[in-house]
């Protein structure tokens, strides 16, 4: 069963995570820091999924060039904006932490609870919750990119690395 757990949970987040990717890859230079925010939000979702992947949460730091802004309460920005490239290196190391997260999952493991100020879930709870959060934001970005350039990628219905 837990072959079947692993298997479905890649195809669907690793999809969710190349959705993301599709609609950066799209984004135009012109939209990228503009009122539309199609940077930051991009650094909001990566931070998110990076936190949630994290088994400990309290010990949760981004990787360098990123920064604990997301904590801040008020909505501290971060102190610069991102560049595409540092987004899109950003999300292959969530993709890869992902990847070999759910590659190690276990019956007990599974079932480990992940649990911070505000959630009590088990990490496959928390997994599912992260990838609700990513596809919130991928749609996001498709409505934006349909809005100002008339063009979003397409569906993607399984990741495009397979677990083994």
């Amino acid at each position: 069963m837990i072959e079947t757990v692993k298997k479905s949970c890649w195809q669907q987040f690793g999809a969710s995570l190349d959705m993301l990717e599709n609609a950066i890859k799209l984004c135009p230079d012109m939209l990228w820091d503009t009122d539309r925010l199609f940077w930051y939000w991009s650094y909001h979702c990566l931070f998110w999924t990076d936190y949630y992947l994290t088994l400990d949460p309290d010990s949760f730091a981004p990787p360098a060039p990123f920064t604990l802004s997301e904590f801040e309460s008020g909505g501290a920005m971060p102190d610069r904006t991102y560049t595409k490239e540092e987004i899109l290196i950003y999300l292959q190391y969530c993709s890869d932490k992902a990847f070999n997260l759910i590659k190690s999952f276990t019956e007990e493991l599974v079932q480990t609870p992940w649990v911070n100020k505000t959630k009590n879930f088990t990490v496959l709870e928390i997994l599912l919750y992260n990838m609700r959060h990513v596809q919130h934001h991928a749609a996001q970005f498709n409505k934006i990119l349909r809005e100002e350039i008339d063009q979003a990628p397409s569906w993607v219905s399984v990741a495009r690395s397979e677990i083994t």
